[in-house]
């Protein structure tokens, strides 16, 4: 009896052990999916040793002169940007490399100097082989890929007040960057006081390019302003050209004209000597180093500045001819509290003329000293005019 109903009871329930049987199929299917979705996840890290082999071949191949030939720099991603301007960027040091080591250090070099120009948000530069039939085992290419900088204007507005002095400045500055192509600048500036002082200026920087071997800048300036505590008053119209321009060093022509006038008619016999209109020209060196990390609001770091300025240049000058001589050192040392800092900064400058003009051995007014500028030292720290 039993053993005939074994098999009958097997016949009787064929679709439940069909049953069983999918269920165990569909889990171990998805067992598998899991293992599989889990092996996608999991992307195989390097081992120790592999690590240490490709840190030996690259200090291999930047130790040895191992040779190597650019074939060609192609550039890539410049939208809006011209190409001429990427490439002297580039220089020539990069393509001309013969060893693996050279073309590290150009390549390096050149994408600091492609970050510098401001236009683009990432800079990368890689190798690829040379296509095939070009002679030589050790022929690459060099990939330049850029991405474009979005935003190309940019704007600032202020409202400054002083209640000790009861004087208040609306300052505002406008830039706008590549306009053109070139990675150059375009900013307009302007400061508007209470008391009676207009100052703007509008001015373009742009990058070297091609055979040009410094960087052009040139900006055109007006200032109008009542001295304090004076009865002159100021207008001046000045362009500033730059000659040379380094990270360090600035060489700059400038040209100006300006006008002084005497309201109350009581000024000296010195002083009426420089009133009315006057060309000024000028040429300044300057050498500059700037290791702090912020310039408006500073906490750690040092800069200074030193230049020279050789003015009284233009023919039929009533100025003497001068040489000014200024230095500016400032430090930022962190309190550690509050991301506070301590700012300290000394500040000097002579003057000597060259020559006795018509007014004797008696400097521009607008090129003297003056402690804390024309305007008041109330509630304000100040010394020689601030260089930096």
């Amino acid at each position: 009896m039993a053993t005939a109903s074994s098999p009958a009871s097997v016949q009787d329930y064929p679709d439940l052990q069909e049953d069983d049987d999918d269920d165990f199929q569909d889990d171990d299917d998805d067992d598998l999916d899991d293992e599989d979705e889990e092996d996608d996840d999991q992307e195989p890290s390097p081992s120790p040793s592999d690590e240490a082999r490709l840190e030996s071949v690259l200090r291999r191949l930047t130790a040895e002169e191992v040779r190597i030939r650019v074939h060609d720099v192609e550039i890539r991603g410049c939208c809006r940007t011209r190409r001429a301007a990427v490439e002297a960027a580039v220089g020539s040091d990069l393509p001309r490399a013969a060893t693996v080591r050279d073309l590290v250090r150009a390549a390096a070099a050149a994408a600091d100097r492609i970050r510098r120009l401001g236009a683009f948000d990432t800079v990368s530069i890689t190798l690829d082989a040379a296509p095939p039939g070009i002679p030589g085992n050790a022929a690459v290419i060099v990939l330049v890929d850029v991405a474009e900088a979005r935003g190309r204007a940019a704007g600032e507005l202020g409202i400054f007040a002083n209640k000790g002095t009861r004087s208040c400045s609306v300052q505002g500055s406008v830039k706008l960057k590549n306009l053109f192509g070139y990675c150059e600048t375009w900013d307009a500036s302007g400061d508007l006081g209470l008391d009676q002082t207009v100052e703007l200026s509008t001015g373009v920087a742009i990058p070297r390019i091609g055979a040009i071997p410094t960087p052009l800048v040139a900006r055109i300036s007006f200032l109008s302003e009542d001295w304090l505590k004076s009865s002159l008053k100021e207008h001046m119209m000045g362009v500033s050209v730059g000659l040379l321009s380094t990270m360090n060093h600035n060489l700059a022509y400038n040209l100006s004209w300006r006008t002084i006038t005497d309201r109350a008619l009581m000024s000296s016999n010195s002083i009426r000597g420089q009133l009315g209109h006057s060309l000024l020209s000028s040429i300044k060196y300057a050498y500059k180093v700037d290791q702090r990390d912020s310039r408006i609001r500073p906490t750690r770091g040092y800069a200074y500045l030193f230049s020279s300025q050789v003015g009284g240049l233009a023919p039929e000058s009533k100025d003497a001819r001068y040489i000014r001589q200024e230095i500016d050192l400032r430090v930022a040392l962190p309190l550690g509290v509050l991301n506070g800092a301590v700012n300290a900064g000394v500040a000097a400058g002579i003057i000597h003329p060259l020559a006795r003009g018509s007014t004797g051995s008696i400097s521009p007014l607008s090129e003297q000293f003056y402690l804390g500028g024309n305007r008041s030292l109330m509630c304000r720290l100040g010394g020689p005019s601030s260089l930096l």
